[in-house]
């Protein structure tokens, strides 16, 4: 069963990474300042209903982090991100990849903005490649 999920998988959503861009979605949640949950139209329910996709380009604090004032820094980013995508006409995800743990990662749009960059210049995220993560 596992096998034919994963080749079900795997030939429903290619990992090209300019197959996909421009591609509006549904916004399902936000889950902190760098990973929202999505709908993606005309995928198949297993791997575009309620998926997670980390935001490409930027890194936000953990919700979870012990210091008081980066935990207030990380919601302050939740809802930034939250107010920006619940309040846009379009959302939208452009090159779309798989990241290091295999998930979707992706630059992620409201109304033609890149979040990250939002974000970034918020001082509430800071620049990411993927690589070691900054410390805050």
């Amino acid at each position: 069963m596992f096998r034919v999920i994963l080749v079900t998988f795997f030939i429903f959503c290619p990992v090209s990474v300019h197959a996909f861009d421009g591609m509006a979605v549904e916004l399902v949640r936000v889950v902190d300042g760098d990973t929202v949950i999505v709908n993606i139209a005309g995928w198949p329910d297993i791997v575009g209903h309620e998926i997670g996709v980390r935001v490409a380009g930027c890194d936000t604090p953990e919700l979870r982090d012990k210091r008081p004032n980066i935990r207030a820094k990380a919601y302050e980013a939740k809802e930034a991100v939250f107010l920006l995508l619940n309040t846009a006409q379009t959302v939208e995800l452009r090159n779309i990849r798989r990241g290091k743990y295999f998930r979707l990662v992706a630059e992620v749009y409201a109304d033609g903005t890149d979040i990250a960059i939002v974000l970034i210049g918020a001082g509430l995220a800071q620049p990411y490649d993927g690589g070691t993560r900054p410390s805050w």
